[in-house]
């Protein structure tokens, strides 16, 4: 985008843009034409190679799985450092700029395997999760929190990060956590839905 069009304020004004878009999307009928408009494609999902082995073979669904769990584990621990970091809490002798970088290293690989792993799981059982509200909260709240990662995070701490503001970096760190508790909980909650 052109950055006069949007001031000197892009970022800021995009994730104003994008909270907007959210909340119309929320409070409209959109939303639940788009949840209609989906059924399709998770009927197909379950027709396809992942979701057919899935179903046939519980070995490989629970080896998947535990795939994924550990990528959790490794997401999980890697949220957990960069944001004990950025708290002050953990890890004071290190740099926090080197820290953010090692974590946030972790954090994508992590979260690859995490997508991968996951979209295999969700082909063996996309019709039971389609209807489940649980799920489609836990899908937000994972879209924020790679949209924080990714747009606001890391952007924000990419600069002279030991000269930033404590309670900025706080600030910064008690939203990451909480973002991604948000996440581990509704995941979590999936499992008691079904």
């Amino acid at each position: 985008m052109n950055r006069a069009l949007l001031g000197p304020y892009p970022r800021t004004i995009s994730v104003g843009a994008v909270i907007v878009f959210g909340l119309a999307f929320a409070l409209t009928d959109a939303r639940h034409t788009t949840w209609e408009a989906l059924l399709p494609l998770f009927e197909w999902m379950e027709a396809t190679p992942p979701g057919v082995i899935s179903q046939t073979y519980g070995a490989v669904f629970a080896l998947v799985e535990a795939a994924h769990l550990i990528a959790m584990a490794v997401l999980g621990g890697a949220v957990l450092v960069a944001d004990g970091r950025l708290l002050g809490l953990i890890l004071r002798d290190f740099s926090v700029s080197r820290v953010l970088d090692q974590s946030h290293r972790l954090f994508v690989w992590s979260l690859t395997a995490m997508i991968l792993t996951g979209v295999f799981m969700l082909c063996g059982v996309a019709l039971k999760v389609y209807y489940l509200n649980v799920f489609w909260y836990k899908m937000l709240a994972l879209v924020t929190g790679v949209f924080f990662v990714f747009f606001i995070r890391r952007p924000l701490l990419r600069g002279d990060v030991e000269n930033m503001n404590p309670l900025l970096l706080r600030l910064v760190g008690i939203a990451s956590l909480m973002i991604w508790f948000s996440v581990a909980a509704t995941g979590r909650w999936i499992g008691f839905s079904g």
